[in-house]
C-alpha cells in the first residue's frame, strides 16, 4: 500500500506537526486523534501573505477598486517621496564635485588635459553613432514586454502608484 501524503497543502508549523503525527501512527490508527485548527493556523500567517495571498496573479482578481487604487497610492508616494530626496542629494553631490573640481583646477591643485578630454569625447560620439542604428536587444523587448503585460493586468495598481509617485515628489 502506497503512503498518501496529505500534508502537503499545510504550510509553516503546521505541515511539521502533521508530519509528526503522520511518523508517531506509522498505520497504526488505533491511537488518539488531534485535530488540526485550520482556523488557527491562518492566524499565525505573516500579514504580508494575508495581504498579498498565496498565489501571484493579477490584482484585479483579488482586490476591490478602492484596494488597489490605495496600495498602488501609497506605494507610488512613498516612491516619488524617497525618488526626490535622493534625486536632490545626487545633484546637490554632482554638483558640489563638479565646482570642486573647477576649483581646484583654478587654483593650481590639478591640471586637466582639455584637449585629451575633446578626443576622447569625439571617440564616444562616433560610438554612440554606430550603436544607435543597431536594433534593440532581444532582452530588452522581453522585458518590456514584461512591463506592458503586469500594468495592462493591473491598471488599477498601476495608475494608483503614478498617481502617488507624482503626490510624492511634489511633496
Amino acid at each position: 500500500m502506497d503512503k498518501v501524503i496529505w500534508w502537503k497543502g499545510i504550510k509553516g508549523k503546521g505541515r511539521r506537526r502533521a508530519r509528526e503525527m503522520a511518523a508517531a501512527s506509522q498505520g497504526n490508527f488505533e491511537g488518539k486523534f488531534e485535530s488540526l485548527d485550520l482556523a488557527e493556523l491562518a492566524k499565525k500567517q505573516p500579514w504580508w501573505r494575508k495581504l498579498f495571498g498565496q498565489e501571484s496573479g493579477p490584482s484585479a482578481e483579488k482586490y476591490s477598486v478602492a484596494t488597489q487604487l490605495l496600495i498602488g497610492g501609497v506605494t507610488g508616494w512613498c516612491t516619488g517621496f524617497i525618488f526626490q530626496k535622493v534625486g536632490r542629494l545626487a545633484a546637490t553631490a554632482l554638483g558640489g564635485g563638479f565646482f570642486l573640481l573647477q576649483l581646484a583646477n583654478h587654483t593650481g591643485y590639478i591640471k586637466v588635459d582639455w584637449k585629451r578630454v575633446e578626443r576622447d569625447m569625439k571617440k564616444a560620439k562616433e560610438q554612440l553613432k554606430v550603436h544607435k542604428g543597431s536594433q534593440t536587444p532581444a532582452e530588452v523587448k522581453s522585458k518590456a514586454d514584461e512591463v506592458v503585460s503586469f500594468v495592462k493586468k493591473n491598471v488599477l495598481v498601476t495608475g494608483g502608484f503614478f498617481g502617488g509617485f507624482l503626490l510624492g515628489m511634489a511633496s
